[in-house]
Order: C-alpha cells, then structure tokens, then sequence
C-alpha cells in the first residue's frame, strides 16, 4: 500500500491545488484559458479520466477538473451522507471560489447526471452541456456489476474488504470495447485512487444510497446539449441516450457504434473532434 505522500507524488501534477469546500479538502487542476469548461468524471473514477481530454483542450479552452468527494485525491463528505442535492451545492460554491460565474459542462456517468441536475437548479451558470454515458435515469435493471456487487448481501462485505487489482481489472475491461486499452499502468491508478484513503467506503455508501428519479423535468433544460454515448456500453444502456436526446429540447445525439462506457479514454481523438465541434458550433 502506497503512503500519502507517494499517492500524491504519483497523481498530482504542477497544475494540481487543493481547497476547501464545505468541508472537503477537494484535488482540482485548472489548466489553459478561454471559454472556461468543467469537466466532471463517474462513480469509480477522477480527474484523471479527462487526461488526454484536458492536454488538447486546454490549448483553446480554460479546462477545470475536480476529484469529486471520496474519490481521487478529494475527502469524503465528513458526516457521510451523499446525495444529489450535496454535490451541487459543492460544485456551485467550488466554481464560486474560482470566480467562476458561467461555464460549459462535460460530465461523464455520475458527473453526467450532475451535470445535467446543475443545468436545471442553476440555468444561469450554465452554457454548454454534454452528457456522456449519463446516469439519472433511475432503473433496478442493467445495474453495473460493482453497483450490483456492492448491493448484494454477504457480497457487498466481501468486495468492500477484499477488493484487488484483479477485480478492479475484471470492472474497467467491462467499460471498454477494445480491452487492450485497458493498461497495467490505467488498472493501477483505478486500484490505488479506488483504495485509497476512505475512498473504498465512500463507494460503497455511494451506490446504496437512496437516488430519486428527476428526468421528467429533462424537458426544462434550455441549453444546447451534445449527448455522447458508447453504443456497446455495458455500464448505462444506449437506450438512455436516446430517452435524453428525447427529453432535452435542444439535444444532439452522437453515438459510436464500436466503443463502452468511457468512449472519452477508449477513442480520446475521435470523441474529441465531436466535442469540440458542438462547443465551436454554440459559441464556447
């Protein structure tokens, strides 16, 4: 197990800072200027998902990352207690402490499903929105194998405690088509940033907390909005996105045929062009 320091040597870079935030020591990276656009990763996940993302993007755009509560290098939450309506609160007063009073956002799963919930408490701070593999969509079926895992009884202890590199492999090559991009190098930091500290346990309570169902009010969202989804992802069903590009007024669709759940890390140069052609195209 690696100390502290080490964890922070390894995953930090020059650009890394760390802030308070209602009572979370939060690891973001601020990098590039322009149009400034919030990145915002899934369940099981950091800021290190946007890594090739961000180093092109930060050549035309102001590019803000976050570890979200209990994952990366971010605290948990300190009375433990998730929900939708907490992290919006922290999104909104970590983009208040940057000074930040509108940006474009670019969530992937959870970050996706934040996303699209900041878009509708807080329309004003909002530009540009772009969904990929968003959640939200509350269903008891097509639950992810560490969700459903980490919601069995007896089986839930087991993974909570006994969680391995091998297993956290057997998770990310469920995310990707081409299971050769999944790297020793990519499975260690999944593995150490998912272990460490209270990260582990910040999953767990994470993914049996009780989320409700918002989507019937997708319809309110005014901003234009790029929906970007993995047709093959096992993760969050492409009917999904499908039901966004239905609900949300002023969606536009783009689906690839041969790529999972994170089509940003398996294609980063193809999913890239289309981002920034939706964002050209609305004046980010």
């Amino acid at each position: 197990m690696m100390t502290e320091l080490e964890m922070l040597k390894k995953y930090t870079s020059k650009a890394s800072r760390f802030m308070m935030v209602e009572d979370c020591l939060l690891h973001y990276r601020v990098e590039g200027a322009g149009q400034p656009l919030l990145l915002l990763h899934g369940a099981f996940s950091s800021l290190h998902t946007f890594d090739s993302w961000a180093k092109k993007l930060k050549q035309d755009y102001q590019v803000i990352r976050l570890d979200l509560p209990g994952f990366g290098l971010s605290s948990a939450f300190p009375d433990k207690i998730l929900s939708i309506a907490k992290f919006l609160k922290l999104i909104r007063r970590f983009l208040q402490r940057l000074e930040l009073d509108k940006v474009s956002l670019v969530g992937s799963s959870l970050g996706g499903w934040l996303s699209w919930e900041f878009a509708l408490k807080y329309k004003t701070q909002v530009n540009n929105l772009v969904l990929i593999g968003a959640a939200g969509f509350v269903k008891t079926d097509n639950i992810p194998l560490p969700i459903k895992m980490m919601r069995t009884p007896f089986v839930d202890k087991i993974v909570r405690y006994a969680v391995r590199k091998q297993t956290l492999e057997v998770f990310l090559k469920e995310v990707f088509v081409d299971t050769s991009k999944v790297t020793p190098k990519m499975v260690d930091r999944y593995f150490e940033l998912f272990t460490y500290k209270d990260n582990q346990a910040s999953f767990f309570r994470l993914v049996n907390s009780n989320f409700k169902d918002r989507t019937k009010r997708l319809k309110e969202i005014e901003h234009p909005t790029l929906i970007i989804w993995g047709e093959q992802d096992k993760w969050v069903p492409v009917e999904d996105a499908y039901e966004f590009q239905e609900r949300i007024p002023r969606a536009e669709l783009v689906i690839y045929e041969d790529l999972g759940h994170l089509p940003f890390e398996e294609a980063p140069s193809s999913t890239l062009k289309d981002l920034k052609e939706f964002l050209q195209i609305n004046g980010a």
